[in-house]
């Protein structure tokens, strides 16, 4: 409820925080049997060290543990996945280098069917102090539980991200975006799962969904609503906007924030006690929850505004 003019009802909006191949390593199996294929590497990486992927084929899936080193598994539904491409590993000071090259022109992997078919997969754990560089061509990749930074970009598939400490930068021509990270896609819609720091996500493709952000968020989306819930204690603020939905904020009620809300597509309503200032509208809303702070600016020409409590507030690390 409002002090002076009370608003009531609600909807959603938010912004970041948070690899390759010469050969060198124990080659563990290379086993084709009934169209599968299976290679194993174990390298040498130390935690604080950089692991940087390039491919032209396949899914990603990199994961940080408390393992030494780093355990690469590529599977492949083609037994002639050594045929078509050139697989390289390399070694270096506080680094590994994995690339994945297709042999000959694009048009040979788009006749043979391996762009669409092949069912190529690289599983890769390494330390969680660990920094990535991925670059795939090929599908879909995901990155989850590091300390370092992680800078990926794809052209054949979506990108998701969990629990990255470090910065994270993600492109994608070819899917949606979920993460914790700076993400811009025209491709699809971007969902962001426990933020510890800063967050950008700007999309044209889809709306935008964000869970647990711990910093500052910029949040902007011309393709559907913006949702974003900010984790316990967060009182960055920040921007969101649409101009294809509405917008949502969901905040811990016992932050101080500054509210600059405006919109043109719909109402604007609030569950917290938020005290206004100057004169109050049913397109825009200036004013102060418990005592005022930094400045959350809520836009809306695609719907209306809600600012609501987070239904579960937490922390992030």
């Amino acid at each position: 409820m409002l002090q002076r003019p009370r608003v009531k009802g609600g909807r959603v909006m938010f912004r970041p925080g948070t690899m390759v191949v010469a050969v060198a390593g124990t080659l563990v199996s290379a086993v084709p049997a009934a169209a599968d294929f299976k290679l194993e590497r174990q390298l040498s990486l130390v935690p604080g060290g950089r692991f940087i992927l390039t491919t032209d084929v396949g899914e990603v899936s990199i994961a940080g543990d408390s393992s030494q080193g780093a355990s690469v598994v590529v599977t492949s539904r083609r037994d002639d996945l050594e045929q078509r491409y050139d697989v390289r590993f390399e070694e270096r000071a506080g680094m590994v280098e994995v690339t994945v090259k297709r042999r000959g022109t694009w048009l040979s992997g788009l006749f043979g069917g391996d762009w669409f078919n092949s069912g190529t997969r690289f599983e890769i754990r390494v330390p969680r102090a660990t920094s990535v560089n991925v670059h795939a061509s090929g599908g879909s990749v995901h990155v989850a539980r590091l300390l370092g930074e992680a800078r990926i970009h794809s052209s054949g598939g979506g990108l998701r991200f969990e629990e990255i400490e470090g910065r994270v930068d993600g492109h994608t021509s070819g899917g949606s975006i979920r993460g914790s990270l700076r993400a811009e896609t025209s491709g699809g819609g971007i969902q962001i799962d426990i933020v510890s720091g800063e967050v950008y996500a700007e999309t044209s493709g889809g709306g935008v969904r964000i869970q647990g952000a711990g910093g500052r968020v910029d949040a902007h989306s011309s393709g559907g609503a913006v949702t974003v819930a900010f984790a316990g204690g967060n009182g960055s603020g920040g921007t969101l906007s649409s101009s294809g939905g509405g917008v949502r904020a969901e905040l811990d009620p016992t932050v101080a924030l500054s509210i600059d809300a405006s919109s043109s597509g719909g109402p604007i309503s609030s569950d917290l006690s938020i005290t206004v200032r100057g004169t109050f509208s049913s397109g825009s809303l200036h004013g102060d929850l418990n005592g005022g702070g930094q400045t959350l600016r809520l836009r809306s020409s695609g719907g209306g505004v809600r600012i609501s409590g987070a239904a579960s507030v937490a922390t992030t690390r």
